[in-house]
Protein backbone atom coordinates (compact mmCIF):
# COMPACT_ATOMS: atom_id res chain seq x y z
CA UNK A 1 0.00 0.00 0.00
CA UNK A 2 1.02 3.59 -0.49
CA UNK A 3 1.13 5.38 2.84
CA UNK A 4 1.35 9.16 2.95
CA UNK A 5 2.75 10.76 6.09
CA UNK A 6 1.51 14.08 7.45
CA UNK A 7 3.96 16.69 8.71
CA UNK A 8 3.38 15.92 12.39
CA UNK A 9 4.31 12.29 11.78
CA UNK A 10 7.50 13.32 9.97
CA UNK A 11 8.50 15.56 12.85
CA UNK A 12 7.85 12.76 15.33
CA UNK A 13 9.92 10.31 13.26
CA UNK A 14 12.79 12.75 12.79
CA UNK A 15 13.00 14.57 16.11
CA UNK A 16 11.21 12.46 18.72
CA UNK A 17 11.73 8.79 17.78
CA UNK A 18 9.85 6.82 20.43
CA UNK A 19 9.71 3.02 20.27
CA UNK A 20 6.15 3.21 18.90
CA UNK A 21 7.04 5.69 16.18
CA UNK A 22 10.16 3.70 15.28
CA UNK A 23 8.03 0.56 14.89
CA UNK A 24 5.53 2.50 12.76
CA UNK A 25 8.33 3.76 10.49
CA UNK A 26 9.77 0.25 10.17
CA UNK A 27 6.37 -1.23 9.34
CA UNK A 28 5.70 1.38 6.68
CA UNK A 29 9.11 1.17 5.04
CA UNK A 30 9.42 -2.62 5.08
CA UNK A 31 5.86 -3.65 4.22
CA UNK A 32 4.51 -0.64 2.29
CA UNK A 33 5.62 2.41 0.32
CA UNK A 34 6.04 5.71 2.15
CA UNK A 35 5.02 8.95 0.43
CA UNK A 36 5.56 12.55 1.48
CA UNK A 37 4.14 15.57 -0.31
CA UNK A 38 6.15 18.67 -1.14
CA UNK A 39 3.99 20.80 1.15
CA UNK A 40 4.74 18.61 4.17
CA UNK A 41 8.47 18.90 3.59
CA UNK A 42 8.22 22.69 3.39
CA UNK A 43 5.95 22.78 6.43
CA UNK A 44 8.32 20.54 8.37
CA UNK A 45 11.17 22.92 7.58
CA UNK A 46 9.12 25.94 8.76
CA UNK A 47 8.09 24.22 12.00
CA UNK A 48 11.59 22.99 12.79
CA UNK A 49 13.11 26.43 12.10
CA UNK A 50 10.53 28.10 14.36
CA UNK A 51 10.17 25.59 17.22
CA UNK A 52 13.32 23.46 17.14
CA UNK A 53 16.08 25.48 15.43
CA UNK A 54 18.81 23.43 17.07
CA UNK A 55 17.40 20.25 15.46
CA UNK A 56 17.48 21.39 11.80
CA UNK A 57 20.36 19.09 10.88
CA UNK A 58 18.65 16.15 12.55
CA UNK A 59 15.51 16.78 10.46
CA UNK A 60 17.54 17.11 7.27
CA UNK A 61 19.44 13.89 7.98
CA UNK A 62 16.15 12.07 8.54
CA UNK A 63 14.78 13.20 5.15
CA UNK A 64 18.00 12.11 3.43
CA UNK A 65 17.90 8.61 4.95
CA UNK A 66 14.17 7.82 5.12
CA UNK A 67 12.96 5.99 1.98
CA UNK A 68 9.96 7.78 0.45
CA UNK A 69 8.39 8.88 -2.80
CA UNK A 70 7.88 12.59 -3.23
CA UNK A 71 4.36 13.65 -4.17
CA UNK A 72 3.57 16.89 -5.96
CA UNK A 73 1.47 19.46 -4.11
CA UNK A 74 -0.59 21.63 -6.47
CA UNK A 75 -0.18 25.36 -5.99
CA UNK A 76 -3.78 26.11 -6.96
CA UNK A 77 -6.82 25.23 -4.93
CA UNK A 78 -9.22 22.72 -6.47
CA UNK A 79 -12.96 23.28 -6.12
CA UNK A 80 -14.17 23.39 -2.51
CA UNK A 81 -16.68 20.65 -3.32
CA UNK A 82 -13.95 17.98 -3.40
CA UNK A 83 -13.76 17.88 0.42
CA UNK A 84 -13.79 20.14 3.43
CA UNK A 85 -11.28 20.31 6.23
CA UNK A 86 -11.42 22.37 9.40
CA UNK A 87 -7.89 23.82 9.16
CA UNK A 88 -7.20 25.44 5.79
CA UNK A 89 -3.45 24.88 6.28
CA UNK A 90 -4.11 21.13 6.01
CA UNK A 91 -5.87 21.45 2.64
CA UNK A 92 -2.65 21.04 0.55
CA UNK A 93 -1.72 17.85 2.39
CA UNK A 94 -5.11 16.27 1.87
CA UNK A 95 -5.31 17.46 -1.73
CA UNK A 96 -1.91 15.90 -2.45
CA UNK A 97 -3.08 12.60 -0.95
CA UNK A 98 -6.32 12.60 -2.94
CA UNK A 99 -4.69 13.49 -6.26
CA UNK A 100 -1.92 10.91 -5.77
CA UNK A 101 -4.57 8.33 -4.90
CA UNK A 102 -2.63 7.02 -1.91
CA UNK A 103 -4.22 4.27 0.12
CA UNK A 104 -3.71 5.73 3.60
CA UNK A 105 -2.84 9.10 5.12
CA UNK A 106 -1.33 8.81 8.59
CA UNK A 107 -1.74 11.87 10.79
CA UNK A 108 -2.01 12.83 14.42
CA UNK A 109 -3.82 16.05 13.50
CA UNK A 110 -7.37 16.19 14.88
CA UNK A 111 -8.40 18.52 12.03
CA UNK A 112 -8.57 15.44 9.80
CA UNK A 113 -11.09 13.71 12.10
CA UNK A 114 -14.14 15.22 10.40
CA UNK A 115 -12.98 14.61 6.84
CA UNK A 116 -15.23 12.14 5.06
CA UNK A 117 -13.51 10.52 2.09
CA UNK A 118 -13.63 7.04 0.67
CA UNK A 119 -9.95 7.30 -0.23
CA UNK A 120 -7.46 7.80 1.27
CA UNK A 121 -8.24 6.16 4.55
CA UNK A 122 -7.16 8.62 7.25
CA UNK A 123 -5.64 6.95 10.30
CA UNK A 124 -3.72 7.87 13.42
CA UNK A 125 -0.44 6.04 13.99
CA UNK A 126 -2.13 3.83 16.64
CA UNK A 127 -5.06 2.97 14.37
CA UNK A 128 -2.68 2.11 11.51
CA UNK A 129 -0.61 -0.21 13.70
CA UNK A 130 -3.74 -1.84 15.09
CA UNK A 131 -5.01 -2.65 11.59
CA UNK A 132 -1.84 -3.19 9.61
CA UNK A 133 1.05 -3.55 12.07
Amino acid sequence: MEIMLDTNILISFALFPSPGMTKLAQTITTQHSACICEYSIMEMDRVVRRKFPDKRQQAERFLLKFPYSLLHTPTVRIADTAFTIRDEDDYPVLLSAVLADVDILITGDKDFDDVSLERPEILTPAAFMERYG
